[in-house]
């Protein structure tokens, strides 16, 4: 029996066939998943350190504006968007709103969760499909299994024989699909728990970002009342 990958893809069954293929269309689309938001995720990193220095020196010296025209240069930067909806929401409902002072607080503090909602969802994009993946292709190959089981016994059948030479092909045939859909599973499971573990870190950022950028609110707004 050759056990070369062309001559077992040339014996396959037409089902394992299609079985084979949409396990390697399944490991490119995660390959692909992992590789763009891998670049996502430093990119956001490496702006969200340069735009924490630019910020906190501008809202140091009192100058919002500055720090929210700062957050335009950086695009991928997750704390550049909440910390830019925060201050534009305080400011426009500052200048134009007959709410309270408390009230302009609030109302900035909600357009900071639903900026870090919209940009927690924006960073969230793909990385479902790695968990459904890695959940559905060992059945996949299960299934390629069973298919390259039945051959080996249908190979019995065509000889009379139970020898190795008769069910060879079909065992070889139900081995490959395993493997292919267990290859496909452990990396996307790996990189489902790895994306999801910094996910909660950004979180935990722009939380804390939240935070102090509502404590600012809060000293700017005591301020302008002891003045």
């Amino acid at each position: 029996m050759d056990l070369n990958p062309l001559v077992l893809w040339e014996q396959m069954t037409i089902l394992n066939k299609g079985v084979i293929i949409s396990l390697i269309l399944m490991s490119v689309w995660s390959l692909y998943v992992c590789v763009e938001r891998i670049i996502l995720f430093r990119k956001a990193r490496k702006q969200s350190l340069a735009f924490a220095k630019v910020a906190a020196e501008h809202l140091k010296n009192d100058r919002p504006q500055a720090a929210i025209d700062a957050a335009g240069k950086y695009p991928q930067s997750h704390l550049a968007r909440v910390v830019s909806a925060g201050l534009q929401a305080f400011q426009f409902e500052s200048q134009t709103s007959p709410l309270s002072e408390i009230e302009v607080v609030e109302a900035a503090g909600r357009a900071i969760e639903r900026s870090t909602l919209l940009t927690t969802s924006d960073f969230k994009k793909g990385i479902g499909s790695l968990a459904t993946i890695a959940t559905i292709t060992p059945f996949i190959g299960l299934f390629g299994t069973v298919i390259g089981i039945i051959n080996a016994f249908h190979g019995m059948a065509l000889t009379g024989s139970g020898g190795i030479g008769a069910v060879s092909a079909g065992i070889a045939e139900a081995l490959v699909a395993t493997a292919f859909g267990l290859g496909v599973a452990i990396p996307a499971a790996w990189m489902f728990n790895y994306f999801t573990a910094q996910l909660e870190r950004l979180s935990v950022e722009m939380s804390n970002s939240s935070s102090e950028l509502v404590d600012f609110f809060m000293k700017k707004k005591r301020g302008k009342n002891a003045a």
